[in-house]
């Protein structure tokens, strides 16, 4: 009890300092302790991952350990989800970006635990899911949660959730610029120069205890080619083939997450998924867990060897392209069902593997109709395709790349393969697989401006309260009663219950306030007009705004799901916050 007791006076006595200092001294000292907090974050998924799969690794390439064991490990993610954290963690990064764009960036503190423990066991007994969205979740959670301990103000909480993003993505690849990158391309963050330097705090931070940790190697080893320009136009080929690979990976992806969550048992999804996942494991060994071994002999020029019917087909070299090919197709169903089915992971992963298979695959063709390329560097650069069309982000998908390889001498094909897999993709999706879903919501935080203004207003925060309601059965002299009191001209008319019923204006009721021989014969019912329409407290301000311009209103009520009345907004206060809020995000 005494050491308790010595801790909470510890804590209480640092949070007490640093509530002393100024916000942007905070921020600064805190961006540090994020990057910190996130980089062990990574490093402690990634030795959890490690254990448990030296744990079953006694088993050997068995039958069981690729039909049943993925099964395990979603199992157990699942009771976990289910008993002890009671909350949907998939889908790290758009959860991310639904905490920045609609609840003011707060994210619960069992995120910086939760998604560690998930995702370890489902990667680790062999689900076919990335470990990067949960480690992006946990780092934002990290931030928002030291930040609103902290009482940080909403816009430096945005800026920690973005560096715990970031230093967990610098901290797992061991790249801190990719880490930044990935927050003001992936997370869409409208951040301004004056506060990158939490950011790039966060991220040196993290990769330096992540190395320091785990060791200075790079996280993927590869033997690359000599760049040759005469390889230029297969490169390009390689950016639209990405292009359309990732195409097929979002909108696979997407529809099959529709047909399994129309499974509302539980337990029989699990199953089913469990049997289909360790199925296709069984048949096509690469699609076990991340797959990232699988992919150290095609980045050395080596040849990959499998046991069973992959063997067989490998041996032969026709048919080399086509089990490849294979693999990159049904690593979309591997993922999905790993993650309908209760384990925990990220497209992230997939995405990379994908695309180095996807560079594979094109090598390979070419150099069985007599077109010699390099396949390993096609291979790495196939990573950047995929990457910048899947999430949409080519600038982080070149330097990510660049950064955990050491293929800078490539940076040429590069830049070219993800800027064409990018512009290829954007011909037929605006969105990335983080955002299609949130942006037809209208909450998603977007670089342009206008868009992020609106996104960050909310109109509990823009609600006027100082209206006086009046009973819709209230006679014309109590009404008057309330007039004389208030300093309004519209008077919200509610029931017994409190529930929005419309409006009277004063204008309305002025001719007959002074005939006290009405007060008792009219009601506030015998003026009332109904409302054009109603504004909910929890209403985006997009829509908002489409209310107000359908209906040439300056004023509309706000009310509650049930519709008990709240008060009104009007279009001249909402243009005041906008105005205001627009100046702070040109000046910050």
């Amino acid at each position: 009890m005494q050491a308790k007791a010595t801790i909470t006076g510890f804590t209480r006595r640092v949070r007490d300092r640093l509530r002393r200092m100024g916000e942007q001294q905070r921020l600064l000292l805190l961006s540090l302790a994020v990057g910190v907090s996130s980089g062990l974050a990574a490093v402690l998924l990634s030795k959890l991952i490690d254990w448990i799969r030296l744990g079953i690794g006694c088993l050997g390439d068995t039958p069981v350990r690729f039909l049943v064991l993925p099964g395990v490990g979603m199992l157990l993610s699942l009771l976990l989800l289910r008993y002890v954290i009671r909350d949907n963690i998939g889908h790290g990064v758009t959860k991310v970006l639904v905490a920045m764009s609609k609840n003011e960036s707060r994210i619960r503190p069992h995120n910086m635990w939760s998604s560690i423990l998930t995702s370890s066991l489902t990667i680790g007994f062999g689900g076919s899911v990335g470990a990067e969205a949960p480690i992006v979740y946990t780092g934002a959670a990290i931030g928002s949660n030291f930040a609103r301990y902290l009482g940080l103000s909403y816009r430096n909480m945005t800026i920690l959730v973005g560096c715990g993003a970031a230093g967990a993505v610098a901290g797992i690849f061991k790249a801190p610029l990719a880490g930044v990158l990935f927050t003001l391309e992936i997370l869409l963050f409208n951040i301004s120069m004056t506060s990158m330097m939490p950011m790039l705090l966060s991220t040196v931070s993290a990769t330096v205890v992540s190395s320091l940790l785990l060791g200075p190697e790079l996280p993927f080893q590869c033997t690359l080619s000599p760049f040759s320009m005469a390889n230029l136009p297969f490169y390009a080929l390689l950016g639209i083939f990405s292009g359309f690979c990732s195409l097929y990976f979002l909108r696979t992806t997407l529809w099959l997450e529709d047909r399994l969550a129309a499974w509302k048992n539980p337990w029989l999804k699990w199953l089913a998924c469990s049997v289909g996942l360790g199925l296709l494991i069984f048949l096509f060994p690469p699609l076990y867990g991340e797959g990232y071994a699988d992919l150290h002999p095609l980045l050395n020029a080596e040849s990959p060897s499998y046991a069973g019917l992959a063997g067989k087909m490998l041996q032969v070299p026709a048919l080399v392209p086509v089990f490849f090919l294979l693999v990159l197709l049904l690593k979309v169903f591997s993922m999905t069902l790993t993650n309908a089915g209760g384990g925990v992971g990220g497209t992230f992963g997939p995405t990379l593997f994908t695309g180095a298979i996807t560079g594979f695959v094109l090598a390979r063709t070419l150099n069985l109709v007599g077109l010699p390329v390099p396949e390993q560097n096609f291979v790495l650069v196939g990573m950047a395709g995929l990457m910048a069309g899947v999430m949409q982000a080519p600038m982080t998908a070149i330097f990510l790349i660049a950064e955990m390889t050491g293929g800078y001498e490539l940076f040429l094909p590069l830049i070219l393969t993800a800027t064409l897999s990018f512009g290829t993709i954007r011909l037929f999706e605006k969105y990335s697989i983080y955002t299609k879903r949130i942006a037809q919501t209208g909450e998603l935080l977007t670089h342009d401006s206008d868009q992020a203004v609106l996104t960050l207003l909310r109109v509990s925060d823009l609600v006027e309260t100082d209206f006086s309601p009046v009973e819709i059965d209230a006679t014309l002299g109590r009404f008057v009663e309330i007039i004389s009191a208030s300093g309004r001209n519209i008077f919200p008319v509610v029931d017994s219950q409190g529930r929005f019923q419309g409006y009277v204006s004063l204008e309305q009721v002025r001719k007959d306030m002074f005939m006290q021989d009405l007060y008792e014969k009219r009601h506030v019912f015998n003026y009332m007009q109904s409302a054009p329409e109603y504004v909910f407290t929890d209403e985006s301000m997009e829509s908002v705004m489409r209310k107000f311009e359908k209906t040439g209103a300056w004023n509309l009520p706000v009310v509650r799901s049930d519709r008990t009345y709240v008060g009104f907004v009007s279009k001249s206060k909402i243009f005041s916050a906008y105005r205001n809020e627009l100046k702070e995000l040109s000046q910050d």
